[in-house]
């Protein structure tokens, strides 16, 4: 059966006091994440590009708190960047306990666009394609590897990752694919990661948008509006990011929000195994589960030489 979640206010209340490191956090969901957060008493690290300084500084002037807040100059895919984002992080506030990993881009022209040929008729290699993949799974990967390691060793309370996946890593087909592909990649992180940050103690967990107003959906935001299909705000994802990052009871989870709609995935998906595939597929993962827990994890096979 389909999971339901709900915000709670006296959760998004345990934000007070506690450290929040977002990416992408200049604009759009990123914005209102740190607006929420710095609401219910966080302190925030705001981490976007150079170019997008303007904007991250009129937002802290913005919010709740604005001095418990700061801008940190990043590159997610520079990884001197990113140990400086949560060293400054540590150092301004003492600790981090809370990581977004927010950042993220959509292709501007077709991936699979046969059209997109040279003068001779070759078809060109899609950089923008490769630009997409690296943000989305590469910069994700490095802020999940050094939000592991800032938090590692806070204690029992030891910290929280919510990635930012989309509805497209689950449903994907709107042919958008270095977008799509790269979401389904968040996904596989989110499961891939579990034994890792468990490890510390860390909850690591994922927000799965539909329809949300930013630039990204900028081209048809009207069209949009004019279906009447439910669709989010900024404000409804940032609620359901400070929900799932402050809930002690999610690990592993992921949530599809869209506006009124917020229904847990991955838990759903995981009941449904033997439905869906029958009960041999569900023995036979449950067993190799078992297998590999019992290993300490994948045994990783010897670089050839």
């Amino acid at each position: 059966m389909p999971v339901d979640v709900t915000i709670d206010p006296d959760v998004l209340a345990q934000a007070a006091g506690k450290t929040a490191v977002i990416t992408g956090a200049a604009g759009g969901i990123g914005a209102a994440t740190a607006a929420l957060f710095s609401e219910n008493g966080a302190n925030v690290v705001i981490a976007d590009l150079e170019f997008s300084r303007k904007a991250a500084e009129a937002l802290i002037t913005s919010l709740a708190y604005p001095d418990r807040a700061i801008f940190v100059p990043v590159d997610i895919l520079n990884w001197a960047d990113m140990q400086n984002l949560f060293k400054t992080a540590r150092s301004k506030f003492g600790r981090v306990d809370i990581v977004v990993a927010n950042a993220g881009i959509m292709e501007t022209s077709q991936v699979l666009d046969m059209d997109a040929v040279d003068k001779n008729g070759d078809l060109l290699e899609s950089h923008e394609a490769f630009k997409v993949i690296d943000v989305n799974i590469k910069g994700t990967l490095n802020t999940v590897r050094l939000g592991i390691h800032s938090m590692r060793n806070n204690g029992e309370t030891s910290g929280s990752i919510v990635l930012i996946a989309s509805t497209s890593g689950y449903f994907g087909g709107t042919g958008v694919a270095a977008y799509i592909t790269s979401k389904h990649g968040v996904v596989g992180l989110l499961r891939s990661s579990q034994m890792a940050a468990e490890k510390y103690n860390i909850r690591l967990n994922a927000v799965a948008p539909f329809f949300t107003p930013t630039h990204i959906t900028a081209n048809f935001a009207e069209a949009w509006k004019a279906s009447g299909l439910e669709a989010n705000t900024p404000r409804d994802i940032a609620e359901v990011i400070l929900q799932t990052s402050l809930d002690r009871t999610r690990y592993g989870t992921s949530v599809l929000a869209c506006g009124r709609i917020r229904r847990e995935l991955e838990n759903t998906r995981s009941a449904l195994i033997e439905d869906w595939m029958g009960d041999d597929v569900k023995q036979l993962m449950g067993g190799a589960g078992k297998l590999f827990a019992s290993l300490g994890g994948y045994p990783l096979p010897k670089k050839r030489e």
